[in-house]
């Protein structure tokens, strides 16, 4: 029996799933029916958001901060690392835009405009999760951010990470060079560097946890044997609880990178493809 607007609404809620063909709505031929129920879906979601997060308090950082110049901060670091000198100024301009905080301010536009349902149902998770409300599933994913093309979404939650070699921010802009082709923002490219840079595909959460705590290590530690202290530390663990990660291997990783007098380039080494791959 083919579902009503309304069932296709409660089951995108609670799941983030549809019907691709959008059979529930109305409409002459598909392009119709998939305009009036992306609508209805996008709507529903933002109401649904909107009614659980009315009291919503943000971290006393957010409102008053730079976005741009923060996140060139942070990531400047990590793109002087890897990118020759005459690149930099045009990553860095990429990386400086590319981050979304999700904000009462932010998050009905990112959930209108983002292109698929499946992620705007994920990013509106991200923003309840950040604002300490509860989630639209129980098994919604525990998501610290999310990229997508050229952008980086973070939730609130990102001024209150409790690890100290916790930066959700690099992690995501990391996904970005494997995500952006160089011709995009005016680099030269060739037959083997289509990308901002190569990534092993499934060495791409292993890159960008990587990135993450190495950069954590280098603000910190001032030479090597503090940094090495510092990796000690965090080798203890607690490790990520991410599936997709070798532990063994990724803490090899920044062993390497810690000793490495480039310890970005040691990274991105060990995780790009084999050369006759």
């Amino acid at each position: 029996m083919q579902e009503s607007p309304q069932q296709a609404i409660e089951r995108y809620l609670r799941s983030g799933e549809h019907d691709a063909h959008f059979r529930p709505w109305p409409g002459d031929d598909y392009i119709a029916q998939a305009r009036y129920g992306s609508v209805a879906l996008r709507h529903a979601l933002i109401s649904t958001v909107r009614h659980r997060t009315a009291h919503a308090e943000l971290p006393a950082a957010l409102p008053e901060l730079d976005v741009v110049a923060f996140t060139r901060g942070k990531v400047g670091p990590m793109v002087r690392g890897l990118f020759p000198v005459h690149e930099q100024d045009s990553v860095l301009d990429v990386l400086g835009r590319s981050v979304v905080f999700l904000t009462p301010a932010t998050i009905d536009a990112v959930l209108e405009q983002t292109p698929w349902l499946s992620t705007a149902w994920d990013l509106a998770n991200l923003y309840l999760a950040g604002v300490g409300t509860e989630l639209l599933a129980d098994d919604a994913p525990n998501l610290l951010g999310l990229s997508e093309g050229t952008t980086c979404y973070l939730s609130a939650e990102y001024f209150g990470a409790p690890g100290r070699f916790d930066d959700f921010l690099v992690h995501e802009a990391a996904h970005i060079f494997h995500n952006c082709k160089r011709r995009t923002i005016g680099l030269r490219e060739t037959r083997r560097r289509e990308w901002l840079l190569e990534i092993e595909f499934a060495k791409r959460e292993t890159f960008a946890y990587a990135c993450e705590t190495y950069s954590r290590i280098h603000d910190f530690g001032q030479g090597l044997r503090a940094r090495q202290t510092l990796l000690a530390e965090y080798a203890q663990g607690p490790m990520p609880a991410d599936d997709r990660l070798d532990v063994d291997e990724y803490l090899d990783i920044l062993r390497e990178a810690v000793a490495a007098r480039n310890g970005w380039k040691r990274i991105l080494a060990r995780c790009s493809p084999s050369q006759g791959g």
